[in-house]
């Protein structure tokens, strides 16, 4: 350490509480009046799609997260088909799009080779992503799955950093350290939340899927932002749902073909014969699925359009505690000392990110 690191370091170790106060007024201050100019630079109708899409986020997705459970709760056995459930709902931002094209002068975005790639892979990656959380689901109990969950957020800013160039502070690495840590404490409570009749094997696979699937879910949310600086206009909202559509759609292939070749499409009318509630549960509980996971990548994406990286990460943080509350409330999910502590400290890791963000959001 330098004689002048060594002097800033006395002098903030002798600042008197009210000082420190003062320091931490003037930040506050500062986020707010960063804030407010952002808000100004930028028309009412940006911040009432951004609040939209933020609303999206944090109901759809745990809603999701809780019906995939509900779905192997009432005695749904196939991955794939919840994977498939995922992405079935393609054609509902279709169902937006069109009357824009009708409606007002956009135009289709012009297709060329790296967009067709870029959808294609971006396809491929969330029906894999998917896959893996529907294992996780499987095995683990919805609030277990979504805590791990929260470790997306690591990956979000390790990749929004490395693909996208994304600002790092101290603020944010602090949070990726706090969550890395809520992560294993999940892990040390292993056997408190298990469900009867899953095996050790199961659930370690159900924990290793989870945490695959949040590093998986990381890179899709820098890589489609690097597909709308690079490739797309960011100028007009429409092609938030062209992109929607088109990754939603390939990967409604690849999962289909997964589907076909697994032979669960001819398992279905039997599975749905010994749901608990009939055919009619079983059919409402895959329908509002793909509802709801649609309604959710919609306000991710549109997100990551209207802002970064950076806010998706925040908003997909903190729908995991939004879940595993959700889930303990619906389900009767079994809630320890350990998780619960888990849970404060990914609120004390999501308070961090956000501090530390703030000034990124905004700018």
């Amino acid at each position: 350490m330098s004689y002048d690191d060594s002097y800033i370091s006395m002098d903030i170790m002798e600042q008197t509480p009210q000082e420190s106060s003062t320091s931490l007024w003037k930040q506050i201050s500062t986020i707010r009046q960063t804030a407010l100019e952002a808000y100004r630079r930028k028309p009412i109708s940006h911040w009432i799609l951004l609040a939209l899409s933020s609303v999206a986020m944090l109901i759809a997705f745990p809603a999701s997260s809780i019906l995939s459970r509900v779905y192997y709760d009432n005695g749904g056995k196939s991955k794939w088909i919840i994977s498939w459930v995922s992405v079935v709902g393609w054609p509902i931002p279709a169902l937006l799009l069109f009357p824009m094209y009708f409606l007002s002068e956009i135009r289709p975005t012009p297709l060329n080779w790296k967009l067709i790639i870029s959808y294609i892979v971006l396809g491929f990656l969330s029906a894999a992503d998917n896959l893996m959380y529907a294992y996780a689901y499987a095995y683990l109990p919805a609030s277990t799955a979504s805590l791990l969950a929260s470790s997306s957020l690591v990956f979000s800013v390790l990749f929004g950093y490395l693909l996208a160039k994304n600002q790092l502070n101290a603020s944010i690495l602090n949070a990726v350290f706090i969550i890395t840590a809520a992560v294993v404490m999940i892990g040390l409570d292993s056997n408190s939340d298990r469900y009867g009749g899953i095996t050790d094997r199961q659930y370690i696979l159900g924990f290793v899927w989870d945490i695959l699937g949040s590093a998986l879910h990381g890179l899709i949310f820098a890589l489609s932002e690097l597909v709308f600086i690079k490739l797309l206009d960011r100028k007009s909202f429409h092609v938030v749902l062209e992109q929607q559509v088109m990754v939603s759609f390939f990967g409604f292939l690849f999962t289909t073909l997964g589907v076909l070749l697994n032979n669960d499409f001819q398992n279905m009318k039997s599975e749905a014969a010994s749901f608990v509630g009939g055919t009619s549960s079983y059919l409402l509980v895959l329908i509002w699925s793909a509802i709801s996971f649609q309604l959710g990548v919609l306000g991710g994406t549109a997100v990551l359009f209207l802002s970064s990286t950076i806010l998706a990460g925040v908003l997909n943080a903190v729908r995991v505690p939004i879940t595993s509350i959700g889930a303990v409330i619906f389900l009767k999910d079994p809630m320890s000392g350990f998780k619960i502590l888990s849970l404060v400290i990914t609120f004390w890791g999501f308070s961090s990110y956000i501090y530390g963000s703030s000034s990124i959001i905004f700018s």
